[in-house]
């Protein structure tokens, strides 16, 4: 628009940004141009979101292996975070899920460096789980109880080394062969199968 008549809108617009410094109406320009950009790329979202879905779709086969994995042997199961919370869920059906817990306990033990903590951490752990008429009480022998008992005098990192595998142990024995049988697992594998055949039919 175009306009030499005094009091003109255009005019006063003109002289407006003629008043403005060079590198604020380059930084406009600039701006007006990157928008533009964006505005017609409405690909960009789309490329997004099949990115997302892509690692969504990743995350699921990985999860459904996993579970599957779990049943090839007890270490698999160990290995595996989420297969260490169902467990752990399978276990408190049972009321026996402290061996799992001092199981765990003993793995975090192993890795303090600290030898103040490492002491007062066997106590703590040797008082919940291990001592008689303990509060969650593992189901060890006699003489095993009395070995680790003995370990406290000069804890090391391998002083319930014994007591964790006789539970380790009793679990792969007798707890996880009957998590594997278990409506929960079951039905686990089952939507892990039924994915990985879906998987299979898209193919």
């Amino acid at each position: 628009m175009s306009c030499w008549m005094p009091g003109c809108p255009a005019l006063s617009m003109c002289r407006g940004l003629a008043a403005l410094p060079i590198t604020c109406l380059e930084r406009a320009k600039d701006l007006k141009t990157r928008l533009g950009i964006l505005l017609h790329k409405p690909e960009l979202g789309h490329k997004i979101g099949s990115s997302s879905k892509l690692q969504l779709g990743s995350r699921r086969r990985d999860s459904s292996r996993e579970v599957l994995e779990w049943r090839e042997s007890f270490d698999q199961l160990l290995k595996s975070k989420s297969g260490v919370n169902a467990f752990h869920t399978f276990l408190k059906t049972e009321f026996s899920e402290e061996n799992l817990d001092f199981w765990l306990a003993c793995e975090d033990f192993k890795k303090t460096r600290s030898k103040t903590k490492l002491a007062s951490k066997a106590n703590r752990i040797f008082e919940e789980f291990v001592q008689s008429e303990a509060p969650r009480e593992v189901n060890i022998d006699h003489e095993t109880r009395e070995i680790t008992r003995k370990n406290l005098s000069g804890a090391t990192s391998a002083c319930f080394n014994e007591a964790q595998a006789k539970t380790r142990t009793l679990m792969e024995k007798d707890s996880y062969p009957r998590f594997l049988k278990s409506a929960s697992y079951q039905d686990m594998t089952r939507q892990a199968a039924g994915r990985g055949s879906s998987k299979r039919s898209h193919t």
